[in-house]
């Protein structure tokens, strides 16, 4: 797959690797190295090389696959008079109608001050991955309760017309936690990062409700108790094999001692040649479970308590990393909110004064109308640049997520697949100690193969004889 081309779906800071690419949503790269493991190498345009997460990315099957960023097939559309378009700092198209100061995010139409239907633009949109555009904006961007912004235009009907806009994102999207998510009446399937593969990073967004209280668990922290949970049970494990040690221990001094015993030590001939094998060969077994325990201690208990010494500290930055952002894509949330309410007042505080303007009720109304026009404007500018930030936040949050549970789910299956070496290596030790063992029994077989009760009350005989003389009958 060396050469082939993709697009990239979200920004990429580059800081989590050691030869990082840096680049935005949307960018164009060139395949160099695919290797397993999840990061690839590409080359952007121009000529930067450097490793992203895989997941980052799309493949384009053919060069004419390669869609134009979102917005951009706007440059090539002629605009209604007094129109003019211009890009927010995410890279999201706007329109500002110059004689009103209207703005919105959808390309007018003919008719001035009427928004043309965002169909066509839609239809260019990337795909959504978990509610979210490849620029990392949600899923939701062109509906004007969240992304639109209208500015005053002295007009009372334009005021309001913001309201079906508003409805229709409410019922398309939910927001859980300041995140907005789209709904899953609207959208109940959604592209996956890591397709029949059940990846930590594609099903880990939403909260879960608590099974023991009220409350809901956040899926991030769900992940962070699947990871405490799992060092818990290998230091349960390390503990285990402790146990065994001990056993072990106890039992190679037990045999030790017992190999040491002087009963039945004066047996004779080769029936006590074997019996003191049979002694000998204790201290020998004993000697093979001695080793076998430390062998336990160095190879299985020491690595199980060692891995990951920091594990707890590694974990609690990664979950103040992430509660960070969140807190931070709250308080832009906030201000969004705050911004929207704000507008709203200086909408409502326009029209009453354009009301005041018809009836002719005081003389120092138009220059009021301007006053409240000049800050129902400023309005629409704080507005629109508090959910520019609230983007930047939310995609950085998407981003660090991302990132975070596909490290999550490396340093579990890691986690796994060290136990599993571990145990291999408990049960090959076991193996060598019994075969151990067994050689230490081969010379008590042998040697009780060879004794022969007639050979053995031969040799007695012959060292402790008194006499072949036999008794004779006494005479008279």
């Amino acid at each position: 797959m060396s050469g082939a081309r993709c697009r990239t779906l979200y920004p990429f800071s580059g800081e989590r690797h050691s030869q990082g690419l840096r680049f935005s949503a949307g960018e164009l790269l060139t395949l160099l190295q695919v290797p397993d493991g999840g990061w690839w190498e590409g080359e952007k345009e121009d000529g930067l090389r450097g490793w992203f997460p895989a997941s980052y990315v799309q493949l384009l099957e053919k060069p004419g696959m390669v869609p134009p960023p979102p917005g951009e097939e706007s440059q090539t559309v002629v605009l209604p008079p007094g129109w003019q378009s211009y890009l927010s700092p995410q890279g999201r198209r706007y329109y500002v109608n110059t004689a009103t100061n209207e703005t919105t995010w959808e390309r007018p139409g003919s008719s001035s001050g009427i928004p043309a239907s965002p169909g066509p633009q839609r239809s260019s949109l990337p795909p959504t991955v978990n509610g979210y555009h490849a620029s990392g904006t949600p899923a939701h961007p062109s509906e004007t309760a969240h992304m639109s912004v209208r500015k005053s235009t002295g007009d009372s009907q334009n005021l309001g017309s913001s309201s079906p806009s508003k409805k229709q994102s409410k019922e398309s999207t939910i927001t859980i936690n300041c995140v907005t998510f789209p709904h899953p009446d609207t959208m109940p399937e959604q592209q996956l990062l890591k397709p029949t593969e059940w990846s930590y990073c594609d099903y880990f967004w939403a909260d879960k409700k608590d099974p023991q209280g009220n409350g809901t668990v956040a899926g991030f922290e769900l992940l962070l108790q699947k990871q405490l949970k799992g060092k818990q049970m290998q230091k349960e494990m390390s503990e285990f094999i402790r146990e065994r040690i001990k056993i072990e221990e106890e039992y190679a001094k037990n045999l030790a001692k017992l190999s040491q015993n002087s009963l039945a030590a004066q047996e004779e001939g080769s029936l006590g040649e074997a019996w003191a094998q049979v002694k000998k060969s204790l201290a020998d077994e004993a000697e093979v479970h001695l080793k076998f325990s430390a062998k336990l201690h160095s190879e299985v208990e020491k690595p199980l308590m060692n891995f990951r010494e920091n594990f707890k500290k590694d974990m609690k930055k990664c979950d103040h990393h992430i509660a960070d952002l969140r807190k931070q894509l709250a308080s832009r949330y906030a201000a969004v909110e705050k911004a929207r309410k704000a507008l709203t007042e200086r909408q409502r505080d326009l029209e009453m004064k354009t009301q005041q303007l018809e009836i002719k009720l005081s003389n120092k109304t138009e220059e009021d109308i301007k006053k409240a026009r000049r800050k129902s404007t400023q309005a629409g500018d704080d507005l629109m640049r508090c959910v520019d930030l609230y983007n930047q936040a939310q995609s950085k949050w998407f981003e660090e997520m991302v990132t975070t549970t596909l490290e999550l789910e490396r340093l579990e299956v890691e986690r796994v697949e060290m136990i599993r070496q571990h145990l291999c290596q408990y049960t090959q030790l076991r193996h060598e100690t019994d075969m151990f063992n067994q050689s230490t029994v081969e010379p008590v077989d042998q040697l009780l193969r060879k004794v022969d009760p007639a050979k053995d009350r031969e040799l007695w005989v012959r060292e402790h004889k008194t006499g072949n003389i036999r008794p004779v009958d006494m005479e008279i």
